[in-house]
Formats: structure tokens, C-alpha cells, sequence
């Protein structure tokens, strides 16, 4: 994959987490999940972040960056909260095999913010009862 290209598959995939996670946070309890709240609401803010940072990254490389979709497919149920972590969990395993492929695809400060990006993912989804993996975003 050329290097814009994953930069672009990149910011499509923080685009469906943010989404995603604006939706878990209108629907956890700050009070009654105080834990799952801070994990969504600071994914919530880190994703927003990144997508921002890959939306630069793109723009400076002279290519309009991918706009978000209206709406995007929830991935199941999210009513409880253990519905709620799988969705984020899920959303997090994905993003890390995008942002290994971006890994793969870049060099120089690309690849060193690409490798932060996919190590916090890796680290957030223990946040949401995931299990640590030996190569976090490596496709099968």
C-alpha cells in the first residue's frame, strides 16, 4: 500500500471511532460506570486527536483528506455496558491492524507517529477487557 494511501485508510478508520465513541459516551453512565465512562471519553479525545493529526498529515502531502461518512453501522448491540466494551474493543483491534498496515507503508516521522498511535491502541484495549497480543495490529 502506497504510503497516502494507508494515511487515507487510516483516517477513515478514526473516523468510524470517533463516531463510535460519541455514540458510547451519549450512552454510558458517568455515574453509574465511572471506569467505562473515562475509557470511552478518553478514547473519545485521543481519536479525535489522531484523526485531526492524520487529516494534516494528508493535507500537507497536497491530497484532500477522506471525509467522514453521515453515519456508520454500529458493530452490534450497544445497550449494556459489557456490549459497550466489546464495540470499543472491537473498534480498537481493528484500528490496530489499520495502523500496523500504516506502519508498513511509511518511513521517517510518519512511521515513528504510526507506531505511537498503534502502541496506544494496543494499550486501550486493555482498557475495554481485551488481552494483550504479541504483535498488536499484525494481520493474519
Amino acid at each position: 500500500m502506497k504510503p497516502l494511501e494507508a494515511l487515507q485508510a487510516t483516517l477513515a478508520g478514526e473516523h468510524a471511532a470517533v463516531y463510535l465513541y460519541e455514540v458510547l459516551g451519549a450512552r454510558v453512565s458517568r455515574s453509574r460506570q465511572p471506569r467505562l465512562f473515562a475509557s470511552v471519553d478518553d478514547a473519545f479525545r485521543l481519536h479525535r486527536r489522531q484523526r485531526d493529526s492524520l487529516a494534516r498529515r494528508i493535507d500537507r502531502l497536497g491530497a484532500d483528506p477522506v471525509a467522514a461518512e453521515v453515519a456508520y453501522q454500529l458493530p452490534g448491540r450497544v445497550v449494556t455496558p459489557a456490549d459497550m466494551e466489546e464495540a470499543a474493543l472491537l473498534v480498537e483491534r481493528r484500528l490496530a491492524t489499520v495502523y500496523g498496515q500504516l506502519v508498513g507503508s511509511t518511513v521517517g516521522s510518519d512511521r515513528r507517529w504510526a507506531l505511537g498511535a498503534l502502541d496506544s491502541c494496543a494499550v486501550r484495549q486493555l482498557a475495554f477487557r481485551g488481552t494483550p497480543e504479541m504483535f498488536p495490529g499484525k494481520t493474519p
